[in-house]
């Protein structure tokens, strides 16, 4: 079981690691052990389209990056209850007894000794003290994200300036995320990639379009995928958790180049 921070507080969470340990904590003895990728294969077809926003990462035992899940209360007892009414009511009362005793530590205590008040007032600067340090990380990283955004660029000339990405595999990283699409149906002609409106509507990519044309041929219009601010903070994302296609040359450094316009993309 984890807390987990969220928006309006503090919030008990339980991962799919977790979930699968307390159903095979509850299993009669000639029951079958669940595999953790067995659970995942099951997570999509219970939470269908909201999978996706429970999504994790944990390190394996040989510190390797894998995927998982963490949910909470409500999607933990929903994957319970997919094996049974009676893990559902179990996790149900596990999570509530946590969340109880998670609110008691929260309830505010005055300090009865000058003692105590001392303490109180060390802890409280000591909070005030990591509260500052990451207010300024978050506004390096803000200031850094205004530098980063180019208007007109494309996806892979963004990509060639964060340090390891492998540009040339961009273009089909986000056919995988569906926010583009090939609209060339002949499999012998260059692709003609468009964007889907879920991209346009996240104001992530949008399209440029240009002519084409040439001596004894009729000229016609195709489209760019440009790059949005949005996009390029969601795709920086994706970069800073190793998610984009990176070069077996990389060196494990995560940097950016700011943009040149002299320097050819």
């Amino acid at each position: 079981m984890t807390i987990a921070k969220f928006q309006g507080g503090d919030a008990v969470t339980m991962t799919s690691l977790e979930l699968v340990d307390f159903i095979n904590g509850r299993r009669a003895e000639d029951d079958p052990v669940l595999g953790h990728a067995d659970f995942m294969k099951k997570v999509p077809r219970v939470l269908k389209k909201d999978a996706g926003k429970f999504s994790d990462i944990y390190l394996d035992s040989m510190n390797r990056r894998q995927k998982c899940y963490r949910f909470p209360k409500r999607e933990s007892c929903l994957m319970a209850m997919s094996y049974s009414y009676d893990l559902q009511a179990a996790v149900f009362d596990h999570m509530t007894d946590l969340e109880q005793k998670l609110a008691q530590q929260n309830v505010f205590a005055l300090p009865r000794t000058r003692a105590e008040a001392m303490r109180l007032a060390a802890d409280l600067e000591e909070q005030n003290e990591v509260l500052a340090l990451e207010n300024q990380q978050q506004a390096k990283k803000i200031e850094a994200l205004e530098h980063l955004f180019m208007p007109g660029e494309t996806a892979p000339q963004f990509a060639k300036r964060l340090n390891g990405v492998n540009s040339q595999l961009v273009l089909g990283y986000l056919l995988e995320l569906k926010w583009i699409y090939n609209s060339e149906s002949n499999p012998d002609h260059s692709p003609k990639y468009r964007v889907y409106s879920m991209a346009r509507d996240k104001h992530w990519l949008t399209e440029k379009p240009f002519k084409v044309s040439g001596e004894g041929m009729t000229g016609f219009i195709r489209y760019a995928p440009v790059m949005l601010e949005e996009g390029t903070k969601k795709l920086f994302d994706l970069y800073m958790a190793e998610k984009l296609p990176m070069k077996k040359t990389w060196d494990g450094q995560f940097f950016y180049e700011k943009f040149n316009p002299e320097k050819p993309q």
